[in-house]
C-alpha cells in the first residue's frame, strides 16, 4: 500500500559555519606557533648595521654586551674575568664552538675589544659578531 505524504520535503543545505571556525582555529594556531620559531639567545640590544655581514651557521654560545656595560653568557650575567673559564668549562675537550658576540652599538669600543680578546684566548673557539642588515629607506 502506498501512502502519500503531503508534507513538502526539506531542502538540503550545507552549514559551513563550523568549517569556518575550524579553519580560523588552525590559522590562529599556525600564527602563534610561528612566533616561537625564532631563536632568541641573547639579551635585547641595539645591534649596529653592516652592509658586508655574512650569515653564519648556528651558534653554540651567545655573549651579550649591553649598553650599560653588563656582560651575559647565554642570558646569564657574568664578569669579563670569569668569561673564559666558564666558557672553557662548558666545552668538551677538542670541541669546536662558535661564540656570537652581541654588542650594543652604544658600547665603547674598548669594552668590545676586551671581550673579543678574552674569547680569542680559548682554543677551538670561533668568534662571530652579530649585526643588523642595513635598513632600506
Amino acid at each position: 500500500m502506498r501512502v502519500w505524504d503531503n508534507d513538502p520535503e526539506e531542502a538540503l543545505e550545507v552549514n559551513i559555519l563550523p568549517m569556518i571556525d575550524v579553519i580560523f582555529a588552525i590559522l590562529a594556531f599556525f600564527i602563534v606557533s610561528t612566533l616561537f620559531l625564532t631563536r632568541a639567545e641573547g639579551l635585547p640590544v641595539n645591534l649596529p648595521e653592516a652592509d658586508s655581514a655574512i650569515p653564519q651557521r648556528s651558534t653554540d654560545f651567545t655573549v651579550t654586551l649591553q649598553a650599560d656595560g653588563t656582560l651575559a653568557l647565554d642570558r646569564t650575567p657574568i664578569t669579563l674575568a670569569a668569561l673564559p673559564t666558564v666558557l672553557q668549562a662548558q666545552l668538551a675537550p677538542d670541541q669546536r664552538a662558535v661564540v656570537t658576540l652581541q654588542a650594543d652599538e652604544q658600547v665603547y669600543h674598548g669594552q668590545v675589544i676586551a671581550v673579543m680578546d678574552a674569547l680569542r684566548s680559548l682554543d677551538h673557539v670561533e668568534l662571530g659578531i652579530a649585526t643588523e642588515p642595513p635598513s632600506t629607506p
